[in-house]
């Protein structure tokens, strides 16, 4: 494995603006206000030569309740399962209390620790960054993560407080099927991710909006190894967003367009909403595999199911064509089940039909059902071919425009003929061009 460094310190100090300085890439959700970070989130990490994985965690404090209390031991356990640690204190502000209880903490790990001094943004605050001796961890590197100043030199320490040797080859993690968990805050995405994984990966909190950044967890469900991908609920249109909610569905969509299937987690105990059908239409448009997955079907009774199959036939009908589980990520209610569901998703996503079968079935089917005349003028399909898989993209050629009704009835045809279970279907009609005289 990688050698793994966990960066800590308390909250507010530049943690994770110092990841996004170290990884050249803005992978982690910044914003001037503490908490931001909940999680533990991985990021790669390549320096003269060396290449490690960066643990970006949310800020500790000791004797906290509630959610403080969860995200502080993340960073514990970020801390237990690290090879190094980088502790990060803001010299501006100076020694804290909870510095030096982190300093406690970092000492009964064991751990080696190097020593950030943040915001140093130039030379008047490099006195600042002297007085963090006093914290007994050795020199303090001063740095700035918002200009990058001494990052470099951060890097060199980092990558000495690691491990001698040759680093051991990684696992290729790229193999394993991608899988994000979507859907709005507070369905229960977290507590569907921590209950596959049988641990607590993902902080939980009533809150609605707990999960800010993305987090990938190796998972096993059904004997089958997926790369599980936890993702901020979707409030509302991106543009519509504002603050550290705006970064987070951006990484939200980052993480649908980099899966290859997407569960829709859907509130069983609630009325669907317009923003649960926003978030499957736009796993549709990203061209993504989909399962629906019913959570919370513990708190539904006999009356709730009935209306909720009628908002079913009602709304997502128009995504019949996608596997659903109805699920209780609580009690562990059918949680088994999304295996099948994840592999007949990605099997109808990889679905490929060749030349000759999908013109003798085009042939069939407009032998019984031509297109309807327009202007004294009947459209004929000439010739159709499959452009590619995941998903299915059909490139069809006619003698002229085809009505959209008329597209969905072929879309639909093709889905009884040949499957294509979980899969968004793509069809692109291109009208004959008539050459000048």
């Amino acid at each position: 494995m990688k050698p793994i460094v966990a960066v800590v310190g308390r909250p507010n100090v530049g943690k994770s603006m110092l990841v996004n300085r170290m990884t050249g890439r803005k992978d982690a959700v910044v914003q001037d206000q503490p908490g931001v970070t909940r999680d533990r989130v991985s990021h790669d990490v390549e320096w003269a030569g060396r290449e490690f994985v960066l643990v970006d965690t949310g800020g500790w404090a000791p004797d906290v309740k509630g959610m403080a209390a969860q995200i502080a031991a993340q960073a514990e356990l970020a801390v237990a399962t690290a090879d190094a640690v980088l502790l990060v204190v803001d010299a501006q502000v100076g020694i804290q209390d909870i510095d030096e209880a982190v300093v406690t903490m970092l000492r009964r790990s064991g751990k080696p620790v190097v020593l950030a001094a943040n915001k140093v943004d130039d030379q008047r605050f490099e006195a600042d960054a002297a007085l963090m001796w006093n914290l007994g961890l050795g020199e303090p590197h001063p740095v700035s993560a918002l200009h990058g100043r001494g990052a470099g030199d951060l890097l060199d320490a980092v990558v000495q407080a690691l491990p001698s040797g040759e680093d051991a080859a990684a696992p290729e993690t790229d193999q394993e099927r991608k899988v994000a968990l979507v859907g709005r805050p507070n369905v229960g995405k977290s507590s569907l991710l921590n209950k596959l994984a049988g641990q607590t990966r993902s902080v939980v909190d009533d809150v609605a909006g707990t999960t800010v950044d993305p987090v990938d967890e190796l998972v096993t469900v059904g004997g089958v190894v997926y790369n599980f991908i936890d993702t901020a609920g979707i409030r509302r249109r991106i543009k519509e967003a504002s603050g550290h909610e705006y970064y987070a569905s951006l990484r939200t969509q980052s993480a649908i367009e980099r899966a290859e299937v997407c569960i829709v987690v859907v509130d069983a105990s609630e009325t669907i909403t317009d923003q649960d059908l926003r978030i499957i239409n736009s796993v549709e448009d990203a061209g993504r595999a989909l399962v629906i997955g019913y959570n919370k079907w513990d708190l539904t009774d006999a009356e709730r199911r009935f209306y909720l199959t009628r908002e079913i036939e009602k709304d997502i009908q128009a995504f019949a064509w996608a596997p659903s589980v109805n699920i209780s990520a609580l009690t562990g209610r059918n949680v088994d089940k999304l295996g099948k569901a994840i592999e007949a998703a990605l099997e109808g996503w990889e679905t490929r039909v060749t030349t000759g079968q999908l013109n003798a079935f085009l042939g069939r089917l407009t032998a019984a059902h031509p297109h309807p005349v327009r202007s004294g003028k009947q459209p004929r399909i000439l010739f159709g071919t499959q452009a590619q898989a995941c998903p299915p993209t059909f490139v069809i050629f006619t003698t002229g425009q085809f009505d959209a009704p008329y597209v969905r009835f072929i879309e639909r045809r093709l889905r009884e003929e040949f499957g294509f279970t979980g899969s968004p279907v793509k069809i692109e009609i291109r009208p004959r061009v008539k050459r000048g005289k």
